[in-house]
């Protein structure tokens, strides 16, 4: 095969391999730092022995390669060039020719870490160390030690510490950091290797150093990896050099490999419960809802880091929680104290009630462990606990033992005057969900009929007084005894569920009192002169009262209307030969002659009545 050919052919292989790439996890695999235990040199070394041995990429083919490691992700004809970020169109540039998106001018390889400061060997063509860049802007860089306050406006050379650097840009700091932290651990720790060093400060060229190291562990903690840089790192690591950057994958380890064993960060939740070691609890009750309401909103949450220590920490989510922020990759700067805020919530349903939950986890990552109780690796994990109660509608009822929506209650046949008779009764919210049923809420009572006879005293009853489930509250019902006659009212009771999100308006309930007021019985006697029987003296009694009005007993009124009359006789006659308060006998009839004489005596009293004044009696006591 020709060589132009076999180059086209190699560069279309890439090209399909980075296509399967794409759809992968950026992850590691699972056991590929299992080995990594250690902390310090120890772990800079076990990091060595995991990554060194990789597969070589020579300088020539390192063409190929970074127009796939470093393909923008929104145009696979396009490349992302190193500091200023540019998205270089190669689909032009030497189409037809033995490297395809090459032609020497437009891009060339960028040393992040200068080739002058090398000693040769795979180190040049490391894709870990390699970047495109354009030609000017490699040239600007030359050699310089890399340097600056992260947050500068632009790349480009500076003055840091009073030493000229280099600053690669907001948007590649972190990113070079963790390519320098490789090549330092790669070819800085094997017996024969190049033994690259970085180093504080501007070191000058020639010694196999790098600086500024300050300026990249404030780098590192200020730009976690994002996408573009994990997905560079599993390309080289799926397709050339099989192996990974470690401190793209694990950030974790870099304070402790450069910086010392005794990151004193702290993370805790603002507002929580300390639950020892560092560790703190918060629970974010998102409240309560009726089923069928929308999930309320996520709740802002404050993660708090004590210490100047930069730290990474790893957030997960369980259960139902959700948290703006996951994974591993976020961090609080180096240098100050800190603080973040995570929206955490619920991702569920309100169809069905019953409660909601989940647990959003905050793991600081540092690997160290001597900085005290409570700190970098020592820091226990920090909890928030996430809850919803969705509840299923309130149900009222006048039982507690079931369903009843209608109650009538008749008072029978009340005398007039008489005590008013009261009736009890009882309103019930029946659970309908075992511990996730709403509060019930009675909004009105609208009365019909003979409200103000039959009287309710129905208070609505909502907020603090909303009846919970379960639980029944006690009325009362009375019957004014004031008026004769026939009553009958209706009362129809509205209900809701308690205030709440996706509260409803429930079915009503009725009441219905009927009651009937009488006139008081009055008990008829005829014994007149109160000698315990009725015989002929309380017929003479009655005979000498007959025709008086304003009448009393002893005056012959036997039905207590006032008046003695024939209606007197008619009960003398009916109780004849009784006696009062024994249970009646059969006696003999009044004869016929005590019943003509009692008529002659009618007929006189009704003439003396027409030619006499009416008298007024007072009572006998």
């Amino acid at each position: 095969m020709r060589p132009a050919t076999r180059t086209a052919a190699v560069y279309l292989l890439l090209t399909l391999v980075v296509a399967s790439a794409r759809a992968q996890s950026f992850d590691p695999p699972a056991n590929y730092y299992s080995t990594a235990t250690g902390t310090g040199a120890t772990l800079k070394q076990q990091l060595n022995d995991v990554i060194d041995g990789h597969t070589i990429v020579s300088y020539d083919n390192a063409r190929f390669a970074l127009q796939v490691t470093d393909e923008d992700p929104n145009d696979p004809n396009r490349l992302i060039l190193v500091y200023n970020r540019v998205s270089l169109n190669t689909a032009n540039i030497n189409p037809g020719g033995p490297i395809p998106g090459w032609n020497g001018t437009t891009w060339n390889r960028e040393h992040t870490w200068p080739d002058s400061r090398l000693p040769g060997g795979s180190a040049v063509s490391d894709l870990f160390n390699l970047r495109p860049s354009t030609n000017s802007v490699n040239s600007d860089r030359g050699n310089l030690n890399f340097g600056g306050a992260f947050g500068q406006q632009s790349f480009g050379v500076l003055t840091d510490k009073g030493a000229q650097v280099w600053y690669p840009g907001n948007a590649d700091a972190g990113m070079i950091a963790r390519q320098e932290f490789y090549m330092s651990v790669r070819y800085g720790t094997d017996s024969g290797s190049s033994n690259l060093q970085l180093i504080n400060g501007a070191p000058s060229d020639g010694n196999n150093s790098l600086g500024d190291l300050a300026r990249l562990i404030e780098w590192h903690y200020a730009a976690p990896p994002d996408s573009f840089e994990r997905r560079r790192n599993q390309i080289i690591y799926d397709q050339y050099q099989h192996n990974r950057n470690p401190f793209t994958d694990r950030p974790e380890y870099a304070w402790s490999v450069f910086v010392n064993q005794t990151n004193d960060s702290s993370l805790g939740l603002q507002g929580g419960t300390p639950t020892g070691s560092g560790a703190t609890s918060l629970n974010i009750d998102l409240g309560r809802v009726l089923v069928g309401a929308a999930v309320p909103a996520a709740q802002t949450v404050t993660l708090n880091k004590a210490g100047l220590n930069g730290t990474y920490y790893q957030v997960t989510a369980a259960g139902q929680a959700t948290s703006s922020v996951s994974g591993r990759y976020n961090a609080f700067a180096t240098g100050a104290t800190g603080s973040k805020s995570i929206n955490v919530g619920l991702a569920t349903t309100t169809a069905t009630a019953g409660l909601r939950s989940g647990a959003v986890t905050l793991d600081n990552l540092d690997v160290t462990t001597a900085g005290g109780g409570g700190r970098g690796a020592n820091d226990g994990n920090d909890v928030i606990n996430v809850s919803l109660s969705v509840l299923s509608h309130a149900n009222p009822s006048f039982s507690g033992a079931g369903d009843v929506n209608s109650l009538t209650y008749d008072f029978g046949t009340v005398t007039l005057g008489a005590p008013a008779p009261t009736f009890g009764f009882d309103i019930f919210n029946l659970p309908t969900t075992v511990g996730f049923t709403a509060g019930l809420d009675l909004d009105l009572s609208s009365a019909t009929g003979d409200a103000s006879t039959l009287a309710a005293n129905i208070t609505p009853f909502a907020g603090v007084n909303t009846l919970p489930a379960g639980v029944g509250s006690q009325f009362t019902a009375t019957f004014d005894t004031s008026a004769v006659g026939s009553f009958s009212a209706s009362y129809t009771l509205a209900f809701s569920d308690e205030d709440l999100p996706g509260a409803t308006s429930l079915a009503p309930m009725s009441l219905t009192l009927t009651g009937v007021i009488e006139p008081a019985t009055v008990a008829e006697g005829a014994d007149f002169d109160s000698d315990g029987d009725v015989d002929g003296g309380d017929f003479l009694a009655w005979q000498q009262g007959l025709g008086t009005a304003g009448a009393m007993l002893s005056d012959g009124d036997a039905n207590d209307d006032q008046i003695v009359d024939g209606e007197d006789l008619t009960v003398w006659t009916s109780q004849f030969g009784q006696t009062p308060g024994t249970p009646a006998q059969v006696v003999p009839e009044p004869t016929a002659a005590w019943l003509g004489i009692g008529a002659l005596a009618a007929a006189a009293a009704g003439a003396r009545r027409r030619s006499s004044r009416p008298r007024v009696r007072s009572q006998t006591t």
